[in-house]
């Protein structure tokens, strides 16, 4: 929208949330809330966002993404304050500033626009978000006359009369540019927390006749400032419910939504059916009529059409391809890739490891630092060995070779297309296309000798 900056209050250490971290740092559906909140404004695209920063500014602004501009709160003297700090970085602005709270990641995109849409079509020079809480406790209460929003009360600054009213201040606000500038001149710190309130600017204005309008949301539920990790909790089964329920609504399947959780940059094709106790975040894209069974972990993978995830796999930046099969209790780490039909099994690892297509690994084996071709059977037990205490080393393993259970291979090794190991190999050496490779102790059988040690066994145990 022409004529818009965004100003996002951020400074703030959040005291009521016992961290070492400062609030809007803390995760929320899998990113920092903060960036909940900048998604939301910069969906308006407007011209200038200045995020105001002061406890850990430098943690909170590598998490910035690009085109916000940042301005340095040194001193919390209340949102008065900090919204004059980020004025500073809108020189020569004279449209609409937009001012929201970097704690109140729900509040979305279309309520911001409408909000916007409301404060342009009254021609106001304040324009304040509000709603209406079953338990307002905590936030200011808006106070109205017969001429709308008069001014916003903080809860403890507030009587009994005025904390008994449920509309509430959102902490969302549309400014014209000129009117906060004078606005903010004359905001005092006569109040309990010895602070500048932003809200100060409501009465300031209308004081001297200016336009204030108060829009109440139909979406009380996105209000929610962040305070408490209760909060914060609360906040988050509301997200993954967004979150959940637009997915199910173009077509994926979840069979216990209040155990499956999604992250917002997660995309799931349809007729997907995902089973309870799901994790899956970082920006996955599983394709169309997959199955995943109950308790994956799954984050930053790509997961083609119609493959099945058996419960309790962790995959982490790997990618499945076309109809092929993972688990269960299967670990895919990063720079894995599992081809077309090819099935990892119970209790099998994979690390930096490419399997073929068609190729199985289907028990209770490692695979690391490791290529392995097309229709290659990798036998139970089977380990390479990958690291030598200093560096790693890989192991190639061609086309259509049969490994045998309880198989070393100790890197670095190539094995041919068509091989075929023996059970219970260590492979030391390239094994060439088609050759049998076995490497064993020879075999020696004494007639006899368990039975007389039983008999020593059993003589000793009489004394």
């Amino acid at each position: 929208m022409k004529d818009i900056a965004v100003i996002v209050l951020a400074a703030g250490l959040g005291t009521r949330m016992k961290s070492k971290a400062v609030k809007v740092l803390h995760p929320l559906a899998g990113r920092p809330m903060l960036l909940h909140t900048l998604a939301n404004v910069m969906a308006l695209k407007p011209e200038k966002v200045v995020a105001v920063l002061g406890h850990q500014s430098k943690d909170v602004a590598k998490v910035l993404p690009d085109g916000v501009m940042t301005a340095l709160q040194k001193e919390q003297l209340g949102t008065a304050h900090a919204a004059m700090t980020g004025l500073k970085k809108l020189t020569g602005f004279t449209g609409t500033v937009v001012v929201v709270a970097g704690d109140t990641p729900l509040l979305g995109t279309d309520t911001f626009r409408m909000l916007l849409e409301r404060h342009r079509l009254a021609r106001a020079e304040v324009s304040l978000l509000t709603a209406r809480l079953t338990d307002p406790t905590g936030y200011g209460r808006i106070i109205r006359d017969e001429a709308g929003v008069s001014r916003i009360v903080e809860h403890k600054d507030a009587n009994d009369f005025e904390r008994a009213i449920d509309e509430v201040n959102a902490g969302t606000y549309c400014f014209e540019a000129g009117a906060l500038k004078a606005a903010l001149k004359r905001v005092k710190s006569d109040n309990v927390q010895e602070e500048f309130y932003l809200t100060d600017v409501v009465e300031i204005t209308r004081a001297r006749g200016g336009r204030v309008l108060g829009v109440e949301t139909d979406r009380p539920e996105e209000a929610l400032g962040i305070n408490s990790r209760a909060d914060l909790a609360k906040a988050e089964k509301t997200v993954r419910g967004w979150i959940n329920r637009k997915l199910m609504d173009a077509g994926v399947t979840m069979t216990d939504p209040d155990t499956t959780y999604i992250g917002p940059d997660v995309v799931i094709g349809r007729d997907t059916i995902i089973q309870p106790g799901n994790h899956i975040s970082g920006d996955t894209v599983i394709g169309e009529g997959c199955m995943l069974l109950p308790g994956n972990i799954i984050s930053g993978s790509v997961i083609k059409d119609g493959v099945t995830i058996k419960g309790y796999s962790v995959l982490t930046d790997a990618v499945v391809e076309t109809g092929a099969a993972v688990g269960p209790f299967a670990h895919i780490r990063p720079g894995s890739s599992i081809g077309q039909d090819a099935r990892v099994g119970n209790f099998v690892e994979l690390k930096k490891t490419s399997l073929g297509d068609g190729a199985k690994a289907s028990h209770l084996s490692y695979l690391g630092d490791a290529e392995i071709g097309r229709d290659v059977n990798v036998g139970a037990g089977t380990i390479t060995c990958n690291y030598d205490g200093y560096g790693k080393f890989k192991t190639v393993i061609e086309d259509c070779v049969f490994v045998g259970s309880d198989t070393q291979f100790v890197a670095p090794v190539r094995v041919g297309r068509g091989a075929v190991i023996a059970a219970g190999s260590t492979v030391t050496q390239d094994v060439p296309e088609d050759a049998l490779a076995i490497s064993r102790t020879a075999q020696t059988n004494k007639p006899g000798w368990a039975g007389r040690r039983r008999a020593i066994k059993e003589k000793k145990g009489k004394k």
